[in-house]
């Protein structure tokens, strides 16, 4: 007897979706990126091998229609009024349209065309300008800082520009040791070298010395800020194949963002279209087929599904600009203060202003700011280059829209200047304020430069760094790090461009330094009676020393006292011991 079939509907088939995954496959760090997202986008693979193949069979299915037959049950809707209400990234139709020789192979006229085809059909032109990335990386181990770590690979996507220049993703290349890059449908990888790093902006230019790589391919070009609803393709080379990929979205939110890897909020889309590990550098098209926006990070959370971050044209044209005008990346300059919200009325009326005023008062400023001085605590910022501010910080940007004020800020370039006005004592003040790049006391990032270490008698003194304490605590460094140490990551301002959070970061042991081996990553305050400025003065201060006992005065009131001579006696026997070549880094011996 057959298999018993319940009668009544049909039940659906499971939708079509991706193991979400927790990939690492660029960033030196596992905070760089946001954690990637597998979202429930079709992915559609424009591999040559299989573009015939499906050709072939669409023909022949229009050339032999399988014969009709009537379903049981109530009648279907109509194929239009269904992909009229469908979303842009879902599957209007079971069947998949490959790509071929620029255009789309269609279905039978009869049947309707869905909008993000469209939109794809257009970028087929620009998707040869788009390449895959191989990078070679070796980071830095901070909390060993005489060694490296192990060399790894990784993979991601860029696209050509004018110029022959590419871009790509600043954490695709960051610590890279060889780059290369691959056309699509070519199985030749070209050595290619990095012109500037855009670590705030978390962008990068490559460049490629062989003529070879430019010849058949057209520069993308780039288009106009997108609106909200506005079509975008995602294009790269994401985990799950090796061949190009694209997926389809809108755009659901434009608004100054946090750049994860460049510990920094600049404008930033957000866009439903299916961003994963490997998509990191490709370019977003519109539906004109011109680039406006760059993949760079997703966001990963149990409540949130299809969240995707693009990096928009005016912050690309920002950093191709800033290259071509300095000959090398200068950054995205701040104004150098920390305000407070106006919004309530009282607060108002106690800082003199009047009803028809709005603004944002100064709580703090930047003593490294290169006009620390004309501003002032409690001044309210009236307007910034003759645009008014808002009571909650904001300005108007587009029809029906605001934006955070600090966006103004960020069209700027590194030392231009602005006409900031205030509010100052119930009199209006005007000030040209130089714009300068921001010094952080415990720093983002840095660059290419290895870290700096001082070792006297099994102590190891190191400059305190983000990268220092991801390596230290792990990616959720800001809950397991120190108090005293976050409170300073946090809130603290460097008095000068030069000052450095030093501390102890281990004790080699040694009979030495008995009785000293428990204290790991606490902040040296003063050596001696004088106060500790950066790494390099306490490294020239104990070389110099010329008293008998070597003291380090510490955090949380502790003191190391340790015999001059001794100690640095003590200390060629200990380098030898853990195999460590010099007893500072090369920075330091300038």
């Amino acid at each position: 007897m057959g298999e018993t079939r319940k009668r009544g509907r049909k039940p659906k088939a499971p939708a079509s979706t991706t193991e979400t995954m927790d990939f690492q496959y660029t960033s030196a760090s596992n905070a760089t990126q946001t954690d990637y997202v597998a979202a429930q986008n079709d992915v559609f693979s424009a591999a040559n091998d299989s573009v015939a193949t499906a050709a072939a069979a669409a023909k022949n299915d229009a050339n032999n229609p399988p014969p009709a037959r009537r379903g049981r049950g109530r009648p279907r809707k109509s194929e239009a009024g269904h992909m009229e209400d469908t979303e842009p990234h879902a599957a209007a139709s079971p069947e998949r349209r490959p790509y071929q020789n620029g255009a789309v192979v269609l279905e039978p006229p009869t049947q309707p065309v869905a909008k993000w085809e469209s939109v794809a059909a257009r970028v087929v032109p620009a998707m040869d300008a788009v390449v895959k990335v191989f990078c070679v990386h070796t980071e830095p181990n901070y909390s060993l800082p005489w060694q490296r770590k192990r060399q790894y690979s990784s993979s991601s996507s860029g696209f050509i520009i004018g110029g022959k220049r590419v871009l790509t993703n600043a954490h695709s290349v960051e610590h890279y040791t060889q780059v290369k890059l691959k056309k699509r449908g070519s199985d030749t990888k070209y050595l290619a070298t990095v012109l500037a790093i855009g670590t705030e902006c978390d962008i990068a230019m490559l460049t490629v010395s062989d003529d070879e790589f430019w010849e058949g391919v057209s520069p993308v070009e780039f288009g106009d800020l997108p609106a909200l609803q506005d079509a975008v393709t995602v294009v790269g080379y994401p985990i799950g194949g090796d061949t190009i990929s694209v997926t389809s979205g809108v755009v659901s939110r434009i608004e100054i963002l946090s750049y994860v890897h460049g510990s920094t909020e600049l404008l930033g889309l957000q866009i439903d279209a299916a961003i994963n590990s490997g998509n990191s550098g490709g370019p977003a098209f519109n539906d004109k087929g011109n680039c406006v926006g760059i993949a760079f990070q997703s966001l990963k959370h149990e409540d949130a599904e299809n969240i995707g971050y693009v990096i928009p044209t005016p912050v690309i044209m920002h950093f191709i600009q800033d290259y071509e005008k300095n000959g090398a990346y200068t950054g995205f300059p701040i104004l150098g203060v920390e305000w407070q919200k106006m919004e309530n009325p009282d607060l108002r009326l106690a800082m003199g202003m009047k009803s028809d005023q709005k603004g944002v008062r100064i709580r703090r400023i930047e003593p490294t700011a290169p006009e620390s001085h004309l501003l002032k605590p409690s001044d309210v910022i009236l307007s910034f280059d003759g645009v008014k501010v808002a009571n909650d910080g904001t300005v108007p940007f587009r029809h029906g829209e605001r934006i955070g004020f600090s966006y103004l800020v960020s069209q700027k370039y590194t030392g231009d200047t602005a006409l900031v006005k205030v509010l100052r004592d119930s009199k209006i003040l005007e000030f040209d304020i130089k714009l300068a790049t921001h010094k952080r006391l415990i720093p983002a990032h840095t660059s290419a430069i290895p870290p700096s270490y001082y070792i006297i008698a099994g102590f190891v003194f190191t400059a305190v760094t983000v990268p220092y304490l991801r390596s230290e605590y792990g990616k959720d460094y800001e809950f397991d790090a120190p108090v005293k140490l976050l409170d300073k990551h946090l809130h603290a301002m460097a008095e000068s461009t030069d000052e450095q959070l030093v501390v102890i970061s281990q004790v080699l042991v040694a009979d030495i330094n008995i009785g000293y081996e428990d204290i790991v990553n606490t902040q040296v305050l003063a050596f001696n009676g004088k106060p500790v400025k950066n790494l390099k003065s306490l490294a020239n201060m104990v070389d110099n020393c010329n008293d008998e006992y070597l003291r380090f005065d510490l955090e949380y009131q502790q003191i190391v006292v340790l015999h001059a001579k001794a100690a640095k006696a003590a200390t060629l026997d200990i380098l030898t011991t853990h195999c460590i070549s010099s007893a500072m880094s090369d920075d330091l011996k300038t």
